[in-house]
């Protein structure tokens, strides 16, 4: 974790679970912090917090990742700051849970603008600047619903695809560089995630904590791994679908996650 001493970390989605626990590791190990999201309140807490426990410099920026120009408004804000981004942790996402057909479609949209063209924009403002630098590190919170479809979270698990397929592909185009992207992708998390989805609440004993998922992927990132999937119970679950037809799996996914009639 020394790795990141000294060096500035724009972490997206950081006011609460997944993107929390990235700034408090990142932080305890002595990185400085640009923190977004859309809640202000939660933001300037955390950072209170942690500049009171580990003498590192954060910033804040609110951004609402919803709205297409909030990626350049961040890119904004740091190159106005003079900051120097080593490190740029793309966590915020959110899903929602039901049949597609009946869905809010604005909704639908909103998710697919968060999950990915979010992510594209911001890399691709980042990037440059780290190939020009040769150092630099994107990491990208994915999902196990990358690995397959997933019926009453098509679009989240489609989203999560491309947030996958996407770290890969430019993990090997940027190696060259001495750059690292990797995909995290957490299989069921204690956070705010259910919550917000409205997905039907099973198998809660097998949820990992924020911490755990965050430490994975940090590790992952820094091995230069170009994905990760944190627990063992998901890793053996996920790549055993590789031997099962993919109806199969996606039927199987619809039985668990049908909701009531």
């Amino acid at each position: 974790m020394d790795h990141w001493r000294g060096k500035w970390a724009l972490i997206t989605g950081a006011s609460a679970g997944i993107g929390q626990a990235l700034a408090e590791q990142l932080a305890e190990a002595g990185a400085h912090l640009i923190l977004t999201a859309r809640r202000s309140e939660r933001l300037e807490v955390l950072a209170e917090k942690l500049t009171r426990q580990y003498g590192v410099r954060i910033k804040i920026f609110p951004a609402d990742l919803t709205r297409p120009a909030a990626p350049d408004d961040v890119f904004a804000f740091t190159e106005k700051q003079r900051l120097e981004v080593d490190l740029l942790v793309l966590n915020a996402g959110f899903g929602t849970y039901g049949p597609f057909s009946t869905s809010d479609r604005t909704r639908q949209l909103a998710m697919v603008q968060v999950n990915v063209a979010a992510v594209v924009a911001l890399t691709h403002l980042y990037l440059p600047g780290m190939i020009d630098r040769r150092h630099g590190e994107v990491l990208i919170v994915s999902s196990t619903a990358a690995f397959q479809g997933l019926p009453y979270f098509a679009t989240y698990a489609a989203t999560k695809a491309f947030d996958l397929l996407f770290a890969e592909a430019l993990a090997e185009e940027v190696r060259g560089y001495g750059l690292r992207v990797c995909a995290l992708c957490p299989g069921r998390t204690v956070t705010e995630f259910q919550k917000v989805a409205g997905g039907p609440r099973r198998h809660k004993q097998q949820a990992k904590s924020a911490a755990e998922v965050a430490r994975v992927g940090l590790q992952a990132l820094a091995h230069g791994r170009s994905y990760t999937i944190s627990g063992v119970v998901n890793y053996l679950h996920t790549h055993a679908q590789r031997f099962v037809p993919r109806r199969l799996v996606t039927g199987m996914a619809a039985k668990n996650l049908r909701p009531p009639a």
